[in-house]
């Protein structure tokens, strides 16, 4: 575990020179990428959301495409398209930008549904199906669409069904004053180009193996599934969170328990990620933002009882 509690270290050292004052988010994204998950960032422009990207992929030292998305972008320009090539008289397949590992999927709202849902099996079997020929993508392969919550017109809203691809929706927000004040000295300055790369392919492998490995007790389990099903039964919920929404639960669970360099889940590793793996799997009678939704999730796990028995000792 300790190689996985140096790489967090790095990142947020690293990635931190150019994202000013958002370690807790540099951690969701980290923790979202081991999760082997995809993060849907919903905030407003100009927060940095694609330095963050950019600069998590160059820590890494994994390929990065970004796709702009508009209502005349088709499916064929996210995963790409056959075609005839009259020298060699045969179709050749050129593939489009989802054939890299960190993918980020700029303004997904813009586009019509038919190009949304052309993410849908990338996201969640890591493959594209084009001509009937089915094609495997990358590893590691994550998504990072954005979209602008105060904007609808021209829009697409993403159906549940692919917000529940999704195994966190967060927001950057906005920074400090004296945060913002390092962000415009830096301005003028590269900071981006000068990163290094604290980690390579192998080793990235190598720790998502070891993550597997971190063992829940039935009472901490327990705890999780009381979580999911309060979702379910709340009378403030008209939607509650899907076996999907569980599962990322817990595998989140699992990478913020490696990230502090154990080998276990505790209850305070549930308590972290499910405000965030689980506010954009419920729908509210009143309002949906994501700082309602996590008020709500909040307000379930303080009525919910929080294990007793001592981990660190068992």
């Amino acid at each position: 575990m300790n190689q996985i509690v140096e790489l967090k270290k790095k990142v947020l050292e690293n990635v931190g020179k150019v994202i000013i004052g958002k370690d807790r988010e540099i951690e969701l994204l980290l923790i979202a990428f081991l999760s082997e998950g995809h993060i849907l960032l919903e905030d407003l422009p100009g927060m940095g959301k694609t330095m963050l990207v950019r600069s998590f992929s160059k820590t890494l030292d994994l390929p990065f495409k970004r796709i702009q998305f508009t209502p005349d972008l088709l499916p064929g320009d996210v995963t790409g398209v056959s075609f005839y090539n009259q020298k060699t008289r045969d179709f050749e397949f050129r593939e489009g930008p989802l054939f890299s590992n960190i993918i980020l999927a700029d303004e997904i709202n813009r586009a019509t549904p038919r190009t949304q849902s052309a993410l849908l099996e990338a996201m969640e079997e890591r493959q594209i199906t084009v001509d009937g020929e089915t094609r495997r993508l990358k590893k590691p392969f994550m998504v990072l669409a954005t979209q602008n919550p105060i904007e609808s017109y021209g829009t697409f809203p993403l159906p549940e069904a692919q917000m529940d691809r999704f195994l966190m929706r967060i927001k950057l927000g906005y920074p400090s004053k004296s945060e913002e004040k390092i962000i415009l000295l830096n301005t003028f300055g590269n900071v981006l180009e000068g990163l290094r790369t604290v980690s390579d392919m192998e080793s990235i492998f190598s720790m998502m193996e070891e993550i597997r490995k971190v063992t829940i007790t039935d009472e901490v389990m327990e705890y999780l599934l009381d979580i999911i099903r309060a979702t379910r039964t709340s009378e403030e919920i008209s939607l509650g969170v899907s076996p999907r929404g569980s599962i990322a639960l817990y595998k989140a669970a699992q990478v913020k328990a490696s990230l502090e360099g154990r080998d276990y889940i505790m209850p305070e590793d549930i308590q972290e990620m499910a405000p965030h793996t689980l506010n954009h799997r419920i729908l509210l009678d009143d309002a949906s933002s994501v700082e309602e939704c996590i008020a709500r999730i909040r307000m379930i796990m303080d009525e919910i009882q929080v294990p007793l028995e001592n981990l660190e000792e068992s």
